[in-house]
């Protein structure tokens, strides 16, 4: 059982990384970017513990989206605040922590990775080319509707 101490701890070294690779990335002051990282992190965190308190049987990453959704609405009041700040945030710097426990979790089972042949190549690929596919046409539908192209 995760306790909430164990997230919290994982989310300040996830939000560490984060501000770092930021700052390296895309030159952003951690300084200026950890009022927005802070956000993103108690989003988490609070996503996180919803999910434990609710009874649906839904991931923690339904709930850590509703509450970025919520507070990101124009009729939430402070949401212009809430984006001015996570936009100090370059979601790709976000990739480096995730990426890399998505290696070190292939990596503690790489004798069960090595069971599933090559054939799981090939179904990597499609589940990439068709996340990509679908996220390019919903990008280009949401920019049609708001006017951006």
């Amino acid at each position: 059982m995760i306790r909430a101490r164990d997230i919290l701890f994982i989310l300040a070294v996830v939000c560490g990384i984060t501000l770092f690779g930021n700052w390296i990335a895309v030159k952003i002051d951690p300084i200026k970017a950890l009022p927005g990282m802070l956000i993103l992190g108690i989003i988490s965190f609070v996503g996180w513990g919803l999910s434990k308190i609710i009874p649906a049987n839904l991931p923690p990453i339904v709930y850590i989206s509703l509450v970025a959704i919520i507070l990101t609405t124009p009729w939430t009041p402070g949401s212009a605040w809430v984006l001015s700040q996570v936009n100090n945030v370059n979601f790709l710097a976000l990739c480096t922590p995730i990426l890399a426990y998505a290696g070190i979790s292939i990596g503690k089972e790489l004798d069960e990775f090595a069971k599933m042949s090559w054939r799981i190549a090939i179904v990597a690929m499609f589940v990439l080319a068709g996340s990509f596919l679908g996220s390019a046409i919903i990008a280009q539908i949401m920019l049609k509707i708001t006017g951006k192209i």
